[in-house]
């Protein structure tokens, strides 16, 4: 381990690409804390802690939502944008023709998840807007006590222009990060705004259970919540990196072969919690933008059909998981295209015949490792919502104290991706100046 560390911290070109990446960081995170021009702030943050969803989209902005900062979506419509795209390759031939086209298919394929992201930026961004504004005007006193109604909502569309050109800053933020920095740039973008949302969880604990201490059972669940902490980042980063190797041998290799196929236990990663997420948290924005006050019995059906705190909800939220872990599984790894390459590159699986029975065998093995990786998603996902009920916490409290759930979800995996690119660029560099 200390080997490894010191062969990425001898090495020059890593860590200023480190540097780089933490200065792009920076200016990120200066840019989050920058409110959009026109805007009255404190009308924002209640309607942003009362919903699932924009509760959500705040932590991973890393606070910068409530405050309707320049970087408020920051890369989420870009996210959106690519799995949109990802599925429409499915029933658009020329998306899918274009998949097929090697690095210039690529770069087509980005140029237009780009553009869609930017339109998907300027409408979230709109709407949101126009919600909030169903809760009290969004406008600054001075601007608001003289503006006219009929032009209050071209401020609307500034504003929300503002905050699209935020997210193509954004983009263009982790674009630098991937050919510069080091990591996936969308990733450790998401990355940094939850970590700093992290110092706040842990002031909440500590203002909760021990400056508010009623007794010594608040030392004792603040020990407690912590260690449960700990306890889950360790679980998940155990599933992060478990793997099932399918051994292969080649024809025309004679002995042993230590050859393999890895396949993630968890194949769908974080996207089947997104998915469901969003799915779920649009009908509570809608409703939640005509109906301000929430206490129309419409309001009411759908919290409880939608809520992931309501037992309907809940269930609906756990179907929902397993339907889009199931299918993103399926959607990564197509057994008859694996099938295909094991025979074209003359190998094959021990004890399984190629073709048709090489295929059912990867199927079975993948619908078998899902049932794994999915049980494990639900029960993450899960988690926020169960220890918010046994330990009591506010729906403002739950919002910011998340144990287990997406947030850490994307941590490890991102943390584990990015430290595995480093050491393989350390050995590069290494081996490649012994030629030199």
């Amino acid at each position: 381990m200390w080997t490894r560390i010191k062969r990425v911290l001898s090495n020059k070109t890593i860590m200023l690409r480190i540097a780089f990446t933490l200065m792009i960081l920076l200016f990120v995170r200066i840019l989050a804390n920058t409110t959009i021009p026109l805007v009255e702030v404190g009308a924002v943050v209640d309607y942003i802690q009362s919903s699932d969803y924009f509760a959500i989209l705040n932590s991973f902005s890393g606070q910068s939502l409530q405050n309707l900062s320049i970087m408020s979506l920051g890369v989420t419509p870009y996210i959106t944008a690519s799995i949109a795209v990802q599925l429409l390759q499915m029933v658009i031939p020329k998306l899918k023709e274009f998949s097929e086209q090697g690095e210039t298919g690529k770069q087509k394929l980005n140029k237009i998840t780009r553009y869609m992201a930017l339109g998907l930026a300027f409408i979230q961004a709109l709407a949101l807007i126009m919600g909030l504004s169903t809760r009290g005007s969004l406008l600054v006193t001075s601007l608001e006590a003289s503006v006219a109604d009929q032009y209050r909502y071209l401020f609307y569309v500034y504003m929300a222009l503002v905050m699209a050109s935020g997210t193509a800053l954004a983009m263009w933020f982790a674009s630098l990060i991937t050919k510069k920095g080091v990591g996936n740039g969308t990733s450790m973008l998401i990355v940094a705004g939850i970590v700093t949302s992290l110092p706040t969880m842990m002031t909440v604990l500590w203002e909760k259970y021990i400056i508010g201490a009623t007794g010594g059972w608040s030392y004792v669940w603040f020990a407690i919540i912590i260690l449960l902490y700990f306890g889950i980042l360790f679980g998940v980063v155990f599933m992060q990196i478990a793997q099932r190797k399918i051994p292969i041998q080649y024809a025309n290799r004679q002995g042993k072969s230590d050859s393999n196929i890895p396949m993630k236990l968890n194949v769908g990663g974080v996207i089947p919690v997104i998915f469901a997420q969003t799915i779920m948290s649009i009908p509570l924005s809608i409703i939640g933008a005509i109906d301000s006050d929430g206490t129309s019995s419409l309001s009411s059906w759908f919290y409880a059909i939608f809520s992931s705190s309501e037992p309907i909800g809940y269930i609906l939220y756990v179907v929902l998981i397993v339907i889009f872990a199931f299918f993103y599984a399926f959607l990564q790894i197509n057994p008859q295209k694996m099938s295909d390459n094991l025979s074209k590159s003359n190998s094959y699986i021990p004890g399984v015949r190629p073709g048709i029975d090489t295929q059912d065998y990867i199927a079975s093995l993948l619908f078998k490792i899902s049932v794994i990786g999915t049980t494990y998603l639900v029960l993450l996902a899960s988690l926020p919502i169960f220890t918010a009920a046994i330990f009591g916490f506010t729906s403002s409290e739950a919002s910011i104290i998340r144990l287990g759930g997406t947030s850490l979800l994307i941590i490890v995996g991102v943390a584990i991706e990015t430290t595995q690119q480093v050491e393989t660029d350390a050995s590069q560099n290494e081996y490649g100046s012994i030629f030199r």
